[in-house]
């Protein structure tokens, strides 16, 4: 296992944000999300617009740390989760396919896909989809945990309510913000940390 080593502007970039915001108080995995989302999106409303359990995010490390697949509702989202590999059919057309056959929305069908592959115990990331939030928690898919961040005006923040009213394991956040880069920023901060949380 080689230990990650962050980028000067990286670590340059974490001390600033902690000289502007004190996230000490928050337990150990909540902290390391919340910084991970504020670095990447240099927003500090993060710190008081994430919502989500330390029991939560320890399922979730826990499924990581065991090898459990990470799905993803687009191609960008996998695409900046950089210590693994994800299950993404946004692109796939055999979701465009379910989509027409079935008579729902194309981030629907690859929900449906993408479970058909993985099955329950899977972390789910989005950061664009709303409808992609509502098939995960119609479908029951028996997630270790979700993370929803998708951004928007149009059913964003509905849909990350809806996730929390669910009781499934998250991560959301009340604002339409959200996108990509934040969800990728939020589950990359679990898989980098490779300890036990304290």
């Amino acid at each position: 296992m080689t230990v990650r080593q962050p980028h000067p502007i990286e670590v340059r970039s974490y001390e600033i944000l902690r000289s502007r915001v004190d996230l000490s108080p928050m337990p150990p995995l909540w902290r390391a999300v919340t910084e991970r989302v504020i670095h990447a999106s240099a927003d500090l409303e993060y710190a008081v617009d994430l919502v989500t359990t330390e029991e939560s995010l320890r399922q979730g490390w826990a499924a990581l740390q065991a090898g459990a697949p990470i799905v993803t509702d687009e191609g960008m989202v996998a695409a900046g989760i950089s210590a693994r590999e994800a299950v993404c059919h946004a692109a796939d057309p055999a979701a465009a396919r379910l989509a027409r056959a079935a008579g729902v929305g194309h981030a629907a069908a690859a929900v449906r896909l993408a479970y058909s592959e993985v099955g329950p115990g899977a972390v789910w990331v989005v950061g664009s989809a709303p409808e992609a939030l509502f098939e995960i928690i119609a479908r029951r898919v028996g997630p270790a945990l979700v993370i929803g961040l998708p951004v928007g005006f149009v059913d964003a923040a509905e849909a990350k309510d809806a996730l929390r009213a669910s009781g499934l394991p998250q991560l959301s956040n009340v604002s339409e913000k959200g996108g990509s880069a934040v969800a990728a920023a939020a589950v990359n901060a679990l898989l980098y940390q490779r300890t036990e949380p304290r």
